[in-house]
């Protein structure tokens, strides 16, 4: 939690569920991220948290933008980012998107398909496209290898067929999964998509970008490794595949730009004792699964949990709302204070990634939460 946030928590009168968050802290993961990376544009993914004071400042900052929806362009529009710093990145489109994104301007689409790749032939003539592929998701808390991405055979076909489509052939892409805890992944994917290029530039197709996605990880509970050592092992993959031949590259951090600079502050609806065999309590709270804590499926993400303070014990955690799948925590070993009762307040700790964009709209009749950016 950053200075500025428990100043707010301690000294302002909100409502609950909220987020706060520090926008400060935004710049300082952006700085943190382009000197792990300086070989690297920053495309900041949109969809982690896609409110307007994060994205006025990263486009003062000159940051770009994935992007994976006309409503988020025309939010980084407006935000003053340009057109040609966004990236369509989402490989399934609507026609109108495609041909609305086109108009505004933007240049890069993302596709894994040849039905996909049709649709941006037929509404952005000439755009820059690339070609996802699958990589192992090894060490991700979230893996993204089910929907998305093709092999490296089938890109290959695709990436010849676009020429013929009209389009320009620009690059490859590839996404390692959510809160990557290991350089691993990166560098196998680098070594894979590395062959494609060689294979293509022998058939006359030249790439000129490879964009290595996102996956940084920020740390929950648990250390994981920093981001120099990621831009390290990934600039000492690059040089071992491309040698002197780089191509652009871009990165796509979402959880690492702002993941760390939010807190959601949270009430305590009841605190019980379920089944007397069980020696946990469980722990209702105003948020959960459908609130914005989407990330707890399979608890896969563990936030840190803190309430007050004296002897602690252990405890389920799980949300407000009348739907048996609301539950945030149930096998990971969570250990609240004793003391703790309905009415007092806890805190989620680096929260600022993905909890509003995946808060429903009054489910159950419950408002999605509120955000204060300082």
């Amino acid at each position: 939690m950053t200075p500025k946030v428990a100043a707010f928590l301690a000294q302002s009168a909100y409502e609950t569920p909220c987020l706060v968050f520090d926008v400060e802290q935004v710049a300082e993961n952006f700085h943190s991220l382009r000197a792990a990376l300086p070989a690297a544009k920053i495309y900041y993914a949109v969809k982690a948290n896609p409110a307007a004071p994060v994205l006025e400042l990263l486009a003062g900052l000159g940051s770009c933008f994935d992007a994976a929806s006309l409503p988020e362009i025309e939010a980084c529009l407006k935000a003053g980012a340009s057109a040609a710093s966004i990236s369509f990145g989402n490989t399934i489109k609507k026609a109108s998107a495609i041909a609305a994104a086109h108009a505004h301007g933007v240049p890069l689409y993302a596709f894994d398909s040849i039905e996909e790749l049709e649709k941006i032939a037929g509404n952005a003539p000439g755009a820059k496209v690339y070609c996802r592929i699958v990589v192992d998701n090894i060490g991700a808390q979230c893996p993204l290898s089910r929907k998305f991405g093709t092999t490296l055979d089938r890109a290959r076909d695709l990436m010849l067929a676009a020429a013929g489509l009209g389009l320009v052939p620009h690059g490859l892409s590839f996404h390692v999964g959510s809160q990557q805890t290991g350089t691993a992944a990166y560098e196998l994917a680098i070594a894979r998509v590395a062959m494609l290029f060689t294979d293509l530039k022998s058939a006359g197709i030249e790439l000129k970008m490879l964009n290595l996605g996102g996956g940084y990880p920020i740390r929950y509970q648990e250390d994981v490794p920093e981001t120099d050592q990621f831009g390290t092992a990934i600039m000492h993959a690059m040089t071992e595949h491309f040698g002197n031949d780089l191509p652009d590259m871009l990165i796509e951090p979402g959880r690492a730009m702002v993941g760390n600079a939010g807190v959601v502050a949270s009430e305590v609806v009841l605190v019980c004792r379920r089944m007397p065999e069980d020696e946990r309590r469980w722990v209702y709270l105003d948020i959960g699964r459908f609130g914005g804590l989407a990330e707890t499926e399979g608890e896969a993400i563990r936030y840190r949990i803190t309430a007050g303070a004296g002897p602690t014990g252990p405890v389920a955690v799980a949300g407000p709302t009348c739907d048996s799948v609301d539950i945030v925590y149930e096998k990971t070993p969570y250990f609240l204070p004793l003391e703790l009762q309905s009415g007092d307040h806890v805190l989620i700790h680096d929260a600022g990634a993905y909890i509003t964009s995946y808060a429903s709209q009054n489910f159950n009749g419950f408002a999605p939460l509120a955000e204060h950016y300082l």
